[in-house]
């Protein structure tokens, strides 16, 4: 019986049971191309194909040296980075356009050439008069890195092989250009050939290469997904066009814990590390205000503390209006449907307007409680105490439900001067060191006890 054939869309990965003229997912011409498999079997010589040489195997008990790490002295990148650079390695960097990723990777790249490293940054997007000009205004002319202005990929990888660097950052993956890829620079075929060959290349000549990618606007990293597999660590570059804050967050890493966070402040010299976030993203924060509430959060291995803001308004409108920025909008529709069904206080009629203060992003479920207490104190007009933070997990009976590194959290918030806390019941809470800690079992009773309804 004849082997069935696959042939594969060039432009959109698309999978496909025969030739076409025409790819009917994303309508691209003449993008169609057949599978060709390596036979390994008995056919092999029959078909004039080569046998691969046997791998080597070895069992889990092998033991081997944890690999080394050089620090840049950048240390808000050092800590997403799981400790430091990694040689070999191959990083993926994305973010919106103009958030900041150029810069923070030249300040990079400059970092790890005074620690020793020998760095090239490859632009495919600027001229390399533009990029001397930002290493003007963020003094960094006397680094030595080295500088190329190229998208031909056979031509980086073969000046790679001859000046044989430590670091080589490539801004961006979707600039490059293979010749032996029959589709134009972006699409999704060039994208992956170009992010194999120097993933390839940085694992076979121990050299860490940093790969800089566009997203799309749902902020996901453009291109085949495949991407995001190939390399051993991703950052996300976030940050709010409004704010001076950067949040650079790992969101997978093969050398270190996944979600850990750094954060940059935006200045006109470059990008600023911001060693205490939590004294940061509060900084701004005055008098006690309704609507205005404390959450203590961990985001990766660090605490931080932000601020919910919570505006409650009425409407007119038919279909009251629910705006969230800096959290999850189904979420906050289950806190809402909560409240009214077990607390028995609705929100009908009122528009809803939800804030995480600094342009931070939440997604724990231990911001369920933070959430609840600031709608119920914008909609009751009473504001909490300066000096208190609120976490915990609000399932969907009304009860609380107590989070992980309780511990941590309060550890965080003693440490800037909050001497209350509201958690759930059977938090760990460990030594309270004079810290006044409220446990609370359902939403009910945290609502009779702190705004004196429900």
């Amino acid at each position: 019986m004849a082997k069935a054939q696959s042939f594969t869309c060039n432009e959109c990965a698309a999978t496909h049971s025969k030739w076409s003229g025409r790819c009917d997912d994303c309508g691209a011409w003449n993008s169609i191309t057949q599978d060709v498999a390596i036979s390994t079997g008995p056919a092999a010589k029959s078909l004039g194909a080569a046998r691969g040489a046997r791998v080597e195997l070895s069992d889990l008990s092998t033991k081997e040296a944890p690999p080394p790490r050089t620090k840049s002295g950048i240390g808000e990148l050092d800590r997403v980075l799981g400790g430091g650079l990694v040689p070999a390695s191959a990083i993926l960097v994305g973010g919106d356009p103009g958030i900041g990723k150029s810069t923070l990777l030249l300040q990079a790249a400059a970092s790890f050439a005074r620690a020793g490293l020998k760095a090239i940054y490859v632009s495919g997007e600027e001229a390399a008069a533009q990029v001397r000009m930002r290493a003007v205004r963020l003094e960094l002319t006397d680094a030595p890195v080295k500088l190329a202005t190229e998208t031909n990929l056979r031509d980086i990888l073969t000046t790679l092989e001859a000046e044989k660097p430590d670091i080589a950052i490539i801004d961006s993956i979707q600039t490059m250009w293979s010749d032996n890829v029959a589709s134009a620079p972006g699409s999704v075929s060039q994208v992956r050939a170009a992010a194999h060959e120097l993933t390839s290349f940085a694992k076979r000549r121990n050299m860490a290469v940093v790969l800089v990618g566009h997203v799309t606007k749902d902020g996901q990293i453009a291109g085949p997904r495949v991407i995001e597999h190939m390399v051993d660590t991703v950052l996300y570059f976030e940050g709010e066009r409004g704010h001076q804050f950067r949040i650079l967050r790992a969101v997978k890493n093969r050398f270190g814990p996944a979600d850990e966070i750094g954060v940059f402040e935006m200045t006109g010299s470059g990008l600023g590390e911001v060693p205490n976030p939590s004294a940061l993203f509060l900084s701004e924060r005055d008098e006690p205000a309704p609507g205005s509430v404390v959450f203590a959060g961990i985001e990766g291995t660090r605490p931080v503390l932000v601020e919910f803001q919570a505006l409650i308004s009425p409407t007119p409108q038919s279909q009251p209006r629910r705006s969230v920025v800096g959290w999850d909008g189904s979420r906050l529709a289950m806190i809402l449907a909560v409240l009214e069904s077990r607390c028995g206080i609705p929100f009908t009629g009122l528009d809803v307007y939800l804030n995480v203060a600094g342009g931070l992003k939440v997604s724990e479920p231990a911001a369920d409680l933070a959430v609840a207490a600031a709608l119920l104190s914008a909609r009751e007009d009473v504001a909490l105490p300066a000096d208190t933070v609120v976490f915990g997990e609000i399932s969907l009976s009304g009860a609380l439900r107590p989070v992980g590194q309780t511990e941590n959290r309060l550890k965080e918030a003693r440490k800037l001067g909050f001497s209350q806390a509201i958690v759930p019941t059977r938090s760990k809470i460990g030594s309270d060191d004079g810290q006044q800690v409220r446990q609370m079992s359902n939403l009910i009773s945290f609502v009779g006890e702190i705004f004196g309804a429900g």
